[in-house]
């Protein structure tokens, strides 16, 4: 379980070696709500499945706010392991501890005391209102669990361990398929049962992740002589984490603007597209996972100062991004009836041709979304993540601008194609700016 060093050796073998553990992690991540989908859908009904499925846009946009503060701090992390200055490291991890806890606190409460204003915002049908209440209400209690263990797995990276965290979710994970099926089938919980499964399984790799921290990592420990607050550092975390928080909250924003209008098509198109972005989410997601791997593999070059390091990785990183797109959207495009059959039942042939037809035209443009990740992570690592916001409210608004635009007119189509047009433009933007401006210098120092 030995830390990967990413400024020297092999950049092919270390970027795959690395991101390999954080493809695996986000898989078990993302199968919390995945199995709560299936059981329900399989279990208990069509409304709980619409339930739960929007459900699941709402908490990706909340726990996103958060996951971009912690992925924020990774790479002010990872810059310092690449330098070498542990003393730096030790204080950013006392400021951003602290700061990242508040934040946790207070999110929870605004969206606690929102939540009927909420839903109300995602015009949920009066039919999936009641069951998505109530599965909403539970669900919000693991903020703090999807917090405590995204800030240590995020730092824990940029040391170059994806590892641990890997272990920690698969712990959980299965413990989370146990409950599920335990709640709902025989104890009969319905939605509820699903949202508590999810939520104790996510405060178990919580612990998980802050026991492994205390015992192995002496480095959390913080020395008293390093509890102090800088000026500079808290500077620099918070340039970091607040913009990568808001670009990770805009891109998700938007997918919540658009859960809103699929829901205006009714129940069909709802459970429809609760589906199939699941499937979606999951069949591009070892290419974002790849774009978070590289970009903690620039900043540790970027703090070790070996720029052409940095272009060689880029090089590589492109390669890998265009043949796992191709091999992956050759698959769903194949296979797109029976991956949505695994969620739904025979009877719902509506709900299989609608969810079908958005994996089609998603996947034959997994390209653009597989450059578009690089681009992110890239920007974030040399300090630049104002590029990433720019470029993810190019892709997000030219999505919701379209889709609601052209829906009226070419009803549901529009919806699914807006999507990879916002992904290419974005990558247009991303792919100039980088020709235009390749000096490494950070938009802050750091």
């Amino acid at each position: 379980m030995k830390n990967i060093d990413m400024t020297s050796g092999s950049i092919s073998q270390k970027l795959v070696l690395f991101s390999l553990p954080l493809m695996a992690a986000n898989l078990l991540q993302q199968l919390y709500n995945l199995v709560d989908t299936w059981v329900v859908g399989k279990y208990v009904g069509s409304i709980a499945l619409a339930a739960v499925g929007s459900s699941y846009t709402l908490m990706t946009f909340l726990t996103s706010i958060l996951i971009g503060l912690c992925m924020g701090c990774s790479s002010f992390f990872a810059i310092q392991v690449g330098k070498k200055d542990w003393q730096k490291f030790e204080q950013g991890v006392f400021i951003s501890s602290i700061g990242i806890g508040l934040c946790t606190l207070v999110m929870y409460f605004l969206v606690s005391l929102g939540q009927t204003t909420i839903l109300h915002f995602l015009q949920v049908p009066k039919n999936v209102k009641g069951a998505m209440a109530t599965y909403v209400q539970i669900i919000f209690i693991g903020l703090f669990a999807t917090s405590i263990y995204n800030y240590f797995a995020n730092i824990l990276r940029a040391l170059g361990n994806s590892l641990l965290p890997l272990f920690g979710l698969a712990i959980s994970v299965v413990l989370n398929i146990f409950l599920d099926i335990l709640f709902v089938v025989p104890f009969q919980w319905g939605v509820a049962g699903a949202a508590w499964a999810t939520v104790l399984s996510q405060f178990v790799s919580a612990a998980f992740m802050l026991l492994v921290v205390w015992l192995k990592f002496p480095i959390f420990r913080v020395k008293q002589e390093n509890r102090i607050w800088s000026k500079d550092i808290l500077s620099s975390i918070l340039h970091l984490s607040f913009m990568t928080s808001l670009q990770q909250s805009i891109m998700n924003f938007g997918i919540l603007l658009i859960q809103g209008l699929v829901n205006s098509f009714g129940s069909i198109v709802m459970a429809a597209f609760a589906v199939a972005v699941k499937i979606d989410t999951l069949a591009y997601m070892p290419v974002q996972d790849f774009g978070n791997g590289f970009s903690l593999f620039v900043s540790q070059n970027y703090g070790a100062k070996q720029e052409k390091r940095i272009q060689d990785g880029l090089k590589v990183a492109i390669t890998w991004i265009v043949l796992f797109c191709v091999v992956i959207s050759v698959g769903v495009n194949i296979f797109s009836d029976s991956l949505m059959g695994l969620f739904i039942s025979d009877q719902s042939q509506a709900i299989i041709q609608v969810g079908s037809q958005y994996l089609h035209i998603e996947a034959t443009c997994y390209i653009g979304i597989g450059i578009l990740f690089l681009c992110y992570g890239y920007y974030r690592a040399i300090v630049k993540p104002g590029m990433s916001v720019i470029l993810t409210i190019l892709s997000l608004g030219t999505r919701v601008l379209l889709a609601y635009a052209c829906s009226p007119i070419f009803g549901v189509t529009a919806i699914w194609t807006a999507i990879p047009v916002g992904w290419f433009l974005a990558d247009f933007v991303g792919i100039l700016y980088y020709f235009k401006n390749k000096s490494l210098q950070a938009s802050k120092p750091i």
